[in-house]
Protein backbone atom coordinates (compact mmCIF):
# COMPACT_ATOMS: atom_id res chain seq x y z
CA UNK A 1 0.00 0.00 0.00
CA UNK A 2 1.40 3.57 -0.84
CA UNK A 3 0.31 6.96 -0.81
CA UNK A 4 1.07 10.66 -1.90
CA UNK A 5 0.82 12.23 1.57
CA UNK A 6 1.37 15.76 1.19
CA UNK A 7 4.24 18.18 -1.08
CA UNK A 8 8.00 18.42 -0.15
CA UNK A 9 7.54 21.97 0.75
CA UNK A 10 4.54 21.31 3.05
CA UNK A 11 6.60 20.19 5.53
CA UNK A 12 9.76 22.17 6.37
CA UNK A 13 13.12 20.59 7.41
CA UNK A 14 12.91 20.21 11.41
CA UNK A 15 9.40 19.43 11.57
CA UNK A 16 6.57 16.32 11.66
CA UNK A 17 3.38 15.72 10.78
CA UNK A 18 -0.08 13.45 10.92
CA UNK A 19 -0.91 11.59 7.79
CA UNK A 20 -2.45 8.28 6.87
CA UNK A 21 -1.40 5.40 4.43
CA UNK A 22 -4.35 3.83 3.78
CA UNK A 23 -6.15 3.48 7.12
CA UNK A 24 -3.08 3.31 8.81
CA UNK A 25 -1.83 7.00 11.13
CA UNK A 26 1.61 7.49 10.93
CA UNK A 27 4.28 10.58 11.99
CA UNK A 28 5.95 12.43 9.11
CA UNK A 29 9.83 13.98 9.86
CA UNK A 30 11.61 16.06 7.94
CA UNK A 31 15.44 15.99 9.28
CA UNK A 32 16.87 19.71 9.32
CA UNK A 33 19.31 18.34 6.63
CA UNK A 34 16.06 17.98 4.51
CA UNK A 35 15.76 13.76 4.82
CA UNK A 36 12.12 12.41 5.47
CA UNK A 37 11.13 9.84 7.41
CA UNK A 38 8.08 7.80 8.53
CA UNK A 39 6.48 5.99 11.02
CA UNK A 40 3.42 4.81 13.29
CA UNK A 41 1.79 7.35 14.73
CA UNK A 42 1.88 5.49 18.13
CA UNK A 43 4.73 5.25 20.58
CA UNK A 44 5.18 1.46 21.58
CA UNK A 45 5.39 2.70 25.41
CA UNK A 46 1.71 3.81 25.82
CA UNK A 47 0.47 4.34 22.51
CA UNK A 48 0.80 8.40 22.71
CA UNK A 49 0.43 10.20 19.27
CA UNK A 50 4.07 10.62 18.07
CA UNK A 51 2.58 13.47 15.47
CA UNK A 52 2.13 15.68 18.84
CA UNK A 53 5.78 15.06 20.40
CA UNK A 54 9.09 17.21 18.60
CA UNK A 55 11.71 16.76 16.57
CA UNK A 56 14.70 17.59 18.58
CA UNK A 57 18.37 16.01 19.81
CA UNK A 58 19.86 14.52 22.27
CA UNK A 59 22.41 14.70 25.41
CA UNK A 60 25.68 12.20 25.22
CA UNK A 61 28.17 11.99 27.30
CA UNK A 62 31.74 12.87 27.29
CA UNK A 63 34.90 11.68 28.87
CA UNK A 64 34.28 14.00 31.87
CA UNK A 65 32.12 12.41 34.45
CA UNK A 66 29.02 15.01 34.66
CA UNK A 67 29.20 16.15 31.21
CA UNK A 68 27.45 15.95 28.37
CA UNK A 69 26.96 17.45 24.71
CA UNK A 70 24.10 17.92 22.40
CA UNK A 71 24.13 15.77 19.35
CA UNK A 72 21.73 14.46 16.72
CA UNK A 73 19.88 17.92 16.45
CA UNK A 74 16.42 17.34 14.58
CA UNK A 75 17.11 13.38 14.40
CA UNK A 76 15.37 12.44 17.52
CA UNK A 77 11.39 11.84 18.14
CA UNK A 78 10.58 12.80 21.41
CA UNK A 79 6.87 11.23 22.43
CA UNK A 80 5.02 13.61 24.05
CA UNK A 81 3.91 11.97 27.12
CA UNK A 82 6.66 10.28 28.44
CA UNK A 83 9.64 11.87 26.85
CA UNK A 84 10.90 8.68 25.26
CA UNK A 85 13.13 9.31 22.20
CA UNK A 86 13.48 7.68 19.27
CA UNK A 87 16.33 8.01 16.34
CA UNK A 88 14.92 8.34 13.16
CA UNK A 89 18.06 7.76 11.37
CA UNK A 90 18.23 4.45 12.87
CA UNK A 91 14.83 2.75 12.03
CA UNK A 92 13.52 4.68 14.84
CA UNK A 93 14.91 2.57 17.22
CA UNK A 94 13.97 3.88 20.98
CA UNK A 95 17.61 5.40 21.99
CA UNK A 96 17.91 3.32 25.69
CA UNK A 97 16.90 0.42 24.54
CA UNK A 98 17.60 0.04 20.65
CA UNK A 99 15.77 -3.18 20.43
CA UNK A 100 12.38 -1.39 20.63
CA UNK A 101 11.10 0.78 17.92
CA UNK A 102 8.94 2.38 16.15
CA UNK A 103 7.37 0.73 13.02
CA UNK A 104 8.64 2.66 10.10
CA UNK A 105 7.81 3.01 6.68
CA UNK A 106 9.16 3.37 3.05
CA UNK A 107 9.59 7.37 1.56
CA UNK A 108 9.90 8.31 -1.79
CA UNK A 109 9.17 10.94 -4.32
CA UNK A 110 7.20 11.64 -7.24
CA UNK A 111 8.16 15.03 -8.28
CA UNK A 112 6.83 17.19 -5.48
CA UNK A 113 4.83 14.58 -3.93
CA UNK A 114 6.00 12.65 -0.92
CA UNK A 115 5.16 9.02 -1.29
CA UNK A 116 4.96 6.61 2.04
CA UNK A 117 4.31 3.14 1.38
CA UNK A 118 4.38 -0.07 3.79
CA UNK A 119 7.66 -2.21 3.71
CA UNK A 120 7.54 -5.68 2.12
Amino acid sequence: MKEVVCKKEELSPGNIMSAHVGPIPIVLCRTPDGEFYAFTNKCVHQGAPMSEGVLCGAPAPTDTPGEYHYEKEGEVLRCPWHGIEFDIKNEGRMIVDSNRKLGNFNVSFEGDDVVVSTKK
